[in-house]
């Protein structure tokens, strides 16, 4: 499912952050753990990759990185406010042997309403030492499953990258 165009941005995304030594995690739900597969598919990554959940259910989001009840009824899985909480909570987590998280929650397709169609995906990165947390919506429009899953991985990876800095 992964192309190597996918896998050679996660090579490059890991030497990165071998180099700057610095660990990541995955909070994943629409992608069901593609990132954390992409990721460790490269030689190496194990210096760099500490942990990757995949929370497809409100029940796996709650107790596994704190989403509460109430934000996931008031929101909706599918939203800013669950994709950045979900990234914090990765972070809390991991009681700080991680420094940049991802968390991805969308759909995929079919699209269950107008309000959150086929080919939305929330995404977000947080960073332990600054307590940043960055937020990007997709819409990626009805192109597939697997095509919505495939181009999460590779955002995602970008935004890693991105709040990795320095090149």
């Amino acid at each position: 499912m992964i192309d190597q165009a996918t896998l050679e941005q996660a090579r490059i995304l890991i030497g990165r952050l071998r180099a700057a030594k610095v660990k990541v995690g995955t909070a994943e739900s629409l992608t069901g753990g593609l990132i954390a597969a992409t990721l460790t598919s490269v030689p190496g990554a194990s210096e760099v990759v500490e942990q990757c959940v995949v929370t497809y259910s409100w029940e796996a989001k709650q107790s596994l990185l704190g989403v509460p009840r109430a934000l996931l009824e008031a929101d909706g899985a599918v939203s800013e406010a669950v994709a950045r909480r979900m990234a914090l909570g990765l972070l809390e987590g991991a009681e700080g042997r991680v420094e940049l998280s991802v968390a991805v929650t969308g759909v995929a397709g079919p699209g269950p309403s107008e309000a959150k169609p086929a080919g939305r995906v929330h995404l977000a990165v947080a960073r332990r030492s600054t307590g940043e947390v960055v937020h990007s919506q997709r819409d990626y429009g009805e192109v597939g499953r697997a095509a919505v899953r495939l181009a999460t991985v590779r955002d995602a990876l970008a935004m890693l990258g991105d709040a990795l800095g320095g090149g």
